[in-house]
């Protein structure tokens, strides 16, 4: 697996909090399109989806699984129904791996980050959770196209 450290920009990005069970991430990814489409301040063909992972979902408890849906944003995000605000996911260095095809298996090299690529790098973890960038929807590609960029943040 190819590891690359790369700094990353600090981006504002419009969050959905999810704070249940895995099994209902869908959910709450269908509840934050719905708030895309309605405010427009982050369209899904020119703004950058991520998905921010505080819990592994095999080994937290459902009702104490934590992650969080963004959307890349200009504007401060509004008031609103669906309770989207606004966020950042900060600067700084990050160890990156891409992984393609079903997101049902990103564990597999978020695991390889965590337990080969950082105990053998001489590297250490800064004080922000795992995330993903998603550069593409299952909407436009067939599921062994997609693609994913995951960044373990690094001091």
């Amino acid at each position: 697996m190819k590891v690359k450290v790369v700094d990353f920009k600090r981006t504002k990005v419009a969050v959905l909090e999810h704070r249940c069970s895995p099994d209902r991430v869908f959910e709450s990814a269908s509840t934050f399109i719905e708030w895309r489409k309605q405010s427009k301040l982050s369209p899904v063909k020119s703004s950058h989806t991520y998905g921010i992972a505080y819990d592994d979902p095999k080994t937290t408890e459902a009702e104490n699984f934590r992650f969080d849906i963004c959307g890349s944003i200009v504007a401060d995000v509004p008031q609103n129904p669906q309770g989207v605000k606004t966020g950042f996911i900060h600067s700084g260095r990050c160890a990156v791996i891409r992984h393609q095809g079903s997101r049902d298996n990103l564990d597999q090299h978020v695991h390889y980050l965590y337990r080969e690529w950082l105990p053998k790098s001489d590297e250490e973890l800064r004080d922000f959770p795992c995330f993903f960038h998603y550069l593409n929807l299952i909407t436009d590609v067939e599921e062994y196209e997609l693609l994913t960029d995951i960044y373990l943040p690094l001091k």
